[in-house]
């Protein structure tokens, strides 16, 4: 009879603890999947914050194997270029034409740049680089934006741009890097915050800059460029008077 009892208190024992650690596991199992739940819904995995990083650490322009084309330079756009450059062309830039990208600064190939690209080209027999860059920032305010142009220079060679307009930004923003490459241009579109900010407060004209670069045809050569508004251009002189137009046209660049 002891035996009996002994035994029965030993089972006992067992479902109790079989019990015991399956309500143990059913807890731990419940808490991982609401902890699992609130990392998500805390960082959804379509957020632009993961792309963000701090200014010293974003990644540059990068040139491959050819240096020359670091001593090329880049001039800041004037506000109607960037949307002549990227095609940006309704109804709504038409009316508005500062309307596209009120807190974007561009960078693009000075007129200098251009010809360089074309004698390097031609001196190493077609095997010199072809590849150019333009670099796109968009800032979450316009006074990041103007902050930002007080203090970037004019116009930079291109080796400098990673030091002098990245690294050196006005109050050590965070930025998130896009890059295309279209033909022989690459476009850079760095979005540039408040460092600990979370999300983007222009996030529809990073929308809209960066679906425009997207939907970009290839540039097949730089003189497109060229035709930019604020680019001088590559063209035959004009006769000033009846004697000048008698001469013979001269090609000039001015």
């Amino acid at each position: 009879m002891a035996e009996h009892k002994a035994a029965k208190s030993k089972s006992k024992s067992k479902s109790g603890g079989h019990g015991h650690d399956a309500a143990a596991a059913s807890k731990k199992s419940k808490g991982g999947k609401a902890k699992a739940n609130n990392a998500a819904a805390a960082a959804p995995a379509t957020s632009l914050d993961a792309l963000f990083r701090p200014c010293g650490d974003v990644k540059g322009l990068r040139f491959g194997a050819q240096l020359v084309t670091r001593a090329l330079t880049v001039r800041r756009a004037a506000p109607l270029e960037l949307p002549h450059l990227l095609r940006v062309a309704d109804e709504r830039q038409r009316e508005a034409p500062l309307a596209f990208a009120p807190t974007t600064t561009a960078y693009i190939p000075t007129n200098f740049a251009i010809l360089a690209h074309h004698a390097w080209h031609t001196l190493t027999l077609g095997l010199g680089t072809r590849n150019s860059k333009a670099a796109v920032f968009v800032f979450e305010s316009a006074a990041m934006k103007a902050a930002a142009d007080a203090a970037w220079p004019q116009v930079v060679p291109l080796g400098d741009a990673g030091r002098r307009l990245i690294r050196a930004a006005p109050g050590a923003p965070e930025m998130a890097r896009f890059k295309f490459r279209k033909g022989c241009v690459t476009f850079y579109v760095y979005a540039a915050r408040t460092a600990g900010a979370r999300g983007f407060a222009r996030a529809d004209e990073l929308r809209a800059v960066v679906e425009a670069v997207a939907k970009l045809k290839d540039f097949l050569d730089h003189t497109a460029m060229l035709a930019l508004p604020g680019q001088r251009s590559i063209d035959v002189a004009a006769a000033a008077d009846a004697d000048a137009a008698a001469a013979a046209p001269v090609g000039v660049v001015h």
